[in-house]
């Protein structure tokens, strides 16, 4: 039997609870001062994710920032507990779902290149690879960068403007 998910926007008091869940994930967690900020800044999405059989328990964030027509995946991060449940698949919907909304047209993500999980997550929700940053994570592991289209309509570059 499927796991219930629920996905909601982030308030000023969950600041804590993201803090509490990014630090489950990362070594070098972010701290509610920083998601509070993240939560009340301009442009930036942030979302709660909810897994469980006997009541929604918190489990997952998504933290996006929109600048102009694009944005970028600042985070997702999901209790160890909890993955493989669709959390981080539930969140990231959600997510591009709102942005596409709000006329975003692609939404760029980076991943560590020996994340299996998110690479296939990405790769099965249509990201394409469109580059990689050597050495860019502190263990001295590769990035690499996908684009999902959020839209059918190709980007606006101006190169087609004279």
């Amino acid at each position: 039997m499927p796991v219930e998910i629920l996905v909601s926007q982030a308030a000023p008091f969950d600041a804590a609870l993201m803090a509490s869940i990014h630090a489950a994930c990362f070594a070098k967690a972010w701290d509610e001062a920083a998601m509070a900020t993240f939560i009340a800044g301009p442009g930036t999405l942030c979302l709660v994710g909810y897994a469980g059989d006997f009541g929604p328990v918190p489990a997952g964030i998504l933290i996006a920032r929109r600048a102009a027509d694009e944005a970028e995946l600042l985070t997702l991060a999901v209790a160890p507990a909890c993955r493989r449940l669709g959390l981080a698949r539930a969140l990231l919907i959600e997510a591009a779902e709102q942005l596409r909304t709000g006329d975003v047209k692609r939404l760029f993500l980076e991943v560590e290149e020996g994340n299996a999980a998110a690479l296939a997550l990405y790769r099965s929700l249509g990201a394409m690879p469109v580059g990689r940053r050597p050495a860019y994570y502190e263990s001295g592991a590769d990035a690499a960068i996908f684009s999902l289209a959020l839209s059918d309509s190709p980007p606006d570059d101006g190169a087609g403007r004279r």
